[in-house]
């Protein structure tokens, strides 16, 4: 087991504790830490923004692309969307769903993890119906025939645990209905609809294993089951059922609005909340090396107040290996108190192995982003 060479120590000017009463001379705190915020950190206080390059070069550094102008997004299978950013544990995609599939999908190859980022529409599979609406996550476990007949477009973040399964996080001291109640957590439903489905039709379930798809044909439609008891299940949460922590007097790190866990990542979900509101508090995220993991944020709906010029659809994809932060827009904003409450909602994914770009993410990258932390 890893045991990290880690003692509390003090050097120089600083505040007494993270993320809150700045020494006067230093209003910059950057946290370096390990293991996605769970392991040893230290909190530097530098005179000048630690985002404030001038320059750079080489393939590391931080990226935003703008998924809402992505074209290839395989409306006849989600199988054939390309994956946008990926590793050995996981696959991130979009797919755009425009009509009801007449065939079932199935992926052997780990759990799906979907985010209706627009539109809605019925989900039948092995389980039973579901209504999806927009903001609803929906889990899918590996090997699990389904299908969607979408009320109109339908926009949906895949996120695969290649190999692997989802869970929720341990929530510790503040128990188990924080963040969320376990019981908002909705199954399928052997209902009238699922029902109405049953069919002696010919169907084709397209299999997904190890990134190749084979296809099996029935002589009936697999999703026939008349009844289940387990506890093995797709769930559903939606963004608006989740209650995040909150402190008003210490700006809480990402790993606080975890969602859903996997082998070598996790899932995270920023909601509405309101923001600190001690004097000596910080008020904006802060500025952080996350050494250990990269860091993807898709950004669903609101105003994001830690970026400029970041809308609904696009994605940032910060690395590991580099300090990254607010933008100065939103830094001076925070000092400012001018916002009382954040009414963004985006989704993150922190990966522990590094995410490789496809070409289809880089057709639509902004290459300018590098320099968006540039004071205007």
């Amino acid at each position: 087991m890893r045991k990290w060479i880690s003692f509390p120590k003090q050097e120089g000017t600083s505040s007494r504790q993270a993320h809150a009463d700045f020494p006067e001379q230093a209003i910059y705190e950057r946290e370096a830490g390990r293991s996605g915020f769970f392991g040893p950190a230290t909190h530097f206080h530098h005179q000048h923004a630690p985002t404030g390059w001038s320059e750079w070069e080489g393939p590391l550094k931080p990226r935003a692309f703008d998924f809402n102008q992505l074209t290839e997004q395989a409306p006849e299978n989600p199988w054939l969307t390309p994956d946008l950013l990926s590793n050995s544990s996981c696959k991130f995609r979009v797919w755009h769903c425009t009509e009801n599939m007449p065939y079932l999908v199935r992926n052997a190859d780990g759990d799906d993890l979907l985010f209706v980022h627009e539109g809605s529409g019925h989900l039948y599979c092995d389980y039973g119906h579901i209504h999806l609406v927009k903001g609803d996550y929906f889990l899918v476990p590996r090997s699990t025939n389904w299908r969607l007949e979408p009320d109109e477009k339908m926009e949906l973040l895949m996120i695969e645990t290649t190999n692997g399964s989802y869970q929720l996080p341990e929530k510790g001291i503040v128990g188990n209905h924080a963040v969320f109640d376990p019981a908002v957590l909705d199954t399928p439903a052997i209902d009238d609809e699922f029902k109405a489905q049953y069919s002696e039709d010919s169907w084709k379930v397209y299999v997904k294993r190890h990134q190749q798809v084979s296809v099996i044909t029935y002589p009936y439609n697999p999703l026939d089951a008349i009844g289940w008891h387990g506890d093995l299940a797709p769930v559903r949460l939606n963004w608006r059922d989740i209650r995040p922590l909150m402190s008003h007097r210490y700006h809480l790190p990402p790993s606080a609005h975890t969602t859903f866990v996997a082998e070598r990542f996790v899932v995270c979900t920023f909601v509405p909340r309101p923001i600190e509101s001690d004097p000596g508090a910080l008020k904006v995220p802060f500025y952080h090396n996350n050494d250990d993991y990269d860091e993807v944020l898709f950004y669903h709906e609101g105003d994001f107040f830690s970026r400029d010029n970041i809308d609904r659809g696009m994605v940032t994809f910060h690395p590991a290996g580099f300090t990254h932060g607010p933008h100065p827009k939103a830094f001076k904003a925070g000092r400012e108190h001018k916002k009382k409450f954040t009414d963004e909602v985006a989704v993150m994914l922190d990966t522990r192995d590094s995410l490789e770009m496809s070409d289809a993410a880089m057709k639509v990258e902004n290459p300018d982003y590098v320099y968006s932390w540039q004071e205007k």
